[in-house]
């Protein structure tokens, strides 16, 4: 039978910081006996705007498992390209910086209909480090699961460049969500986010990613006010630099209130008005 975890580099195991991508991480390296060949890398790329409970699983499976996992974040344009920094825990943007520094140049924000904040914050800075050492061509190990088919499906047609062939193992190996949950529910460590019944967290990706449901966005605000100022802050400043108007991207989501609506909202204390939009969980930020 096939081992779809025993995977042949050069190849990267692009880890989100979810559960999903770590039991991935974890399968893949059981499959080589716990040390990964010296072409197979693992990348994480941080917004900095994922929770803390994040940053602090992501160095918890690299010291637990004693694996190398190596840390990206987008940088400004410069005159080499290079557009990316290496750095680590300690390191690692928490305040939106890299967020903040595509949104200045870009002069608008990102939506549901134009998610650039996945590709420009994620995707490429993870593909800018590996031609950075010389990489041309390489396989990329993908968290989707079994159950996740649409997502999966989604995979080739996804086209980011002729250098890189996407694979998703767990789905291959016919795994979902209940055998994840099941494995972090023993495991000596755990993502500290809490999850429903379905595995999913509200507090996963960007805290207050604007593809959340608008629901889980004011009470995540409620939960911790301050998380929201930064949101708040670009939807105005946007307006400022130029480019962005009502139509064009002066807000994340021009199906829901403004943030500084939201925060107003989440501080009234008043009853939540459901908006009836849906978390979009297809975005390539989560697990």
């Amino acid at each position: 039978m096939k081992d779809y975890f025993k995977i042949e580099g050069p190849a990267v195991i692009s880890f989100s910081g979810g559960r999903t991508s770590g039991y991935m991480l974890w399968r893949i390296l059981q499959a080589h006996q716990g040390i990964l060949p010296d072409d197979v890398k693992v990348i994480f790329a941080n917004t900095g705007k994922e929770m803390p409970e994040t940053l602090d699983f992501v160095r918890d499976c690299g010291v637990h498992w004693n694996v190398p996992i190596t840390w990206v974040e987008y940088r400004a344009k410069t005159d080499d390209g290079k557009q990316i920094a290496v750095v680590n825990y300690e390191t690692a943007s928490r305040k939106g910086e890299p967020f903040e520094i595509l949104i200045r140049e870009r002069k608008y924000l990102p939506n549901p209909f134009a998610r650039f904040c996945t590709v420009e914050l994620k995707v490429r800075p993870m593909h800018r480090y590996l031609k950075s050492i010389g990489w041309t061509e390489w396989d990329s190990c993908i968290g989707f699961r079994a159950d996740e088919q649409r997502r999966v499906a989604k995979l080739g047609r996804q086209d980011y460049g002729k250098h890189e062939t996407k694979t998703a193992p767990l789905a291959s190996a016919g795994i979902g969500i209940h055998e994840i949950m099941k494995f972090w529910a023993e495991h000596s460590f755990d993502l500290k986010l809490k999850v429903n019944s379905k595995g999913n967290s509200a507090h996963g990706n960007c805290d207050l990613c604007f593809l959340k449901k608008t629901s889980h966005i004011i009470s995540l605000i409620r939960e911790n006010p301050d998380r929201a100022e930064w949101w708040a802050e670009q939807e105005r400043v946007v307006t400022e630099i130029g480019q962005a108007n009502s139509v064009t991207g002066a807000l994340f989501n021009l199906g829901r209130p403004s943030y500084k609506r939201m925060i107003e909202i989440a501080k009234s204390q008043s009853e939540i008005f459901d908006y009836g939009d849906e978390s979009l969980q297809d975005c390539s930020c989560t697990d």
